[in-house]
């Protein structure tokens, strides 16, 4: 069973406590169009300045990176774990979910995306928001999901998971102090202000302590982080959850990823930290926000993060139009795609060290002797390994396998 595809879809930016209209997206002869109103081209505002500026007309997006739709709105779509959830609700109601247009997803996103665009004609999945609040129910939940294909909690996961991104199993919550979850009949999303990450079936079953001890570390290193917890478990360390940062109380801020931006495919290898450098220079025009980025990328190789890829960089842009490097995410020790970086550092993505870095920051203009004090504080921070898996409750097996990667790392030079 096939359904009407959506022609056109209405694009709003959610300003404070005023909703603009920014223009309309068409799906015409398989190809995508935008057009900006008219009102919003007044405002001077760019949302995506180098693949949709402002300007009058209606424009094609050419590249086939996300299947022709601009990179500003493919930030919107939930990827992996959302996606897939999404598919399976919608085999369930007997829809063939390959019959979807890029355009039909943003419906299914309508108001609920990350960020501050919103989408109309919004269209429901009927899914009645679930009361359950035991994490660990939650978590076997997903975990029976993805082993068994078990459509029984396909409906409770899906009205949990929001339009989140990313490849684990994920839940947006409510939580009004820092003692109690909340879950609501009839939420308003806008208050879904946190973040909970379950494991995957091919992860650790420690996995939420290690991004947790990963967050302590990168605060210790000078890391602009989100606020984040461990939150407590029966089974196992806990579940790692963070504070959503596309969130200012009840205002909304606009939040464009690399991948976005420059319409990078982040499934593929094929990008260095020297455009992300060049990019965030260029965009936010600030030497602070230059150096914030140049740490997140030392943190990255010193702590064998390799699954640096084009979606776990992003930017945040006010509502006068200032552009800022967002608080640094999805931290954790990871191998990458054939045990290199998935963003190279100069050209090299296997034994990256000082060097490399140093030669970084050369091309993003960052003094020598300033970037050697980021990589030092850095260092300092990453030799107390031991004691952030400690408080985080890590295995001594995840903890001692980790520590031995360190070690090599930092003997690169």
């Amino acid at each position: 069973m096939d359904f009407e595809q959506i022609s056109v879809v209405n694009v709003k930016y959610c300003c404070g406590s005023t909703i603009i209209p920014v223009g309309r997206i068409a799906w015409i002869n398989r190809k995508i169009f935008f057009e900006y109103a008219p009102d919003f081209i007044g405002l001077g505002l760019e949302l995506s300045p180098f693949k949709l500026p402002v300007r009058q007309g209606a424009v094609e997006c050419e590249d086939r990176v996300f299947d022709g739709l601009f990179g500003v709105f493919n930030d919107s779509l939930p990827d992996g774990w959302g996606r897939l959830l999404l598919d399976r609700k919608l085999r369930k109601m007997k829809l063939n979910p390959d019959a979807l247009t890029p355009l039909d997803r943003l419906c299914y996103v309508g108001s609920r995306g990350m960020g501050a665009l919103m989408y109309e004609p919004e269209i429901s999945t009927d899914v009645p928001y679930p009361l359950q609040e035991d994490l660990d129910v939650l978590a076997s939940e997903c975990i029976q999901f993805q082993e068994n294909d078990d459509e029984c909690v396909v409906d409770e996961l899906l009205a949990l998971s929001g339009s989140s991104a990313g490849a684990r199993p994920k839940i947006l919550i409510c939580l009004p102090n820092k003692t109690n979850i909340r879950m609501e009949d009839d939420p308003d999303i806008a208050r879904s202000n946190w973040l909970i990450k379950f494991r995957s079936s091919a992860d650790p079953r420690d996995v939420g302590s290690i991004e947790y001890a990963y967050h302590l570390m990168a605060a210790d290193a000078g890391l602009e982080v989100p606020e984040a917890r461990l939150f407590a478990s029966k089974k196992q360390g806990g579940y790692f959850g963070v504070k959503r940062f596309d969130r200012q109380q009840s205002l909304f801020l606009h939040m464009h990823t690399f991948s976005g931006l420059l319409h990078i495919d982040h499934r593929i290898p094929n990008v260095d930290y020297k455009t992300l450098m060049k990019v965030t220079f260029w965009l936010t025009k600030d030497d602070r926000e230059n150096e914030k980025q140049f740490r997140n990328v030392v943190f990255n190789v010193l702590t064998h993060n390799r699954d640096d890829h084009p979606k776990n960089f992003s930017f945040l842009m006010d509502h006068n139009g200032v552009w800022k490097v967002s608080p640094a995410y999805d931290l954790i020790f990871s191998s990458g795609p054939g045990g290199e970086h998935h963003t190279t550092i100069m050209g090299e993505g296997k034994n990256p060290g000082v060097t490399h870095l140093l030669q970084l920051a050369s091309v993003a203009s960052i003094k020598t002797r300033r970037a050697l004090a980021i990589i030092d504080q850095v260092k300092a921070a990453v030799s107390k390994w031991p004691l952030f898996a400690e408080i985080a409750l890590v295995s001594s097996q995840s903890r001692d396998a980790i520590q031995k990667k360190l070690i090599s790392v930092s003997q690169n030079k």
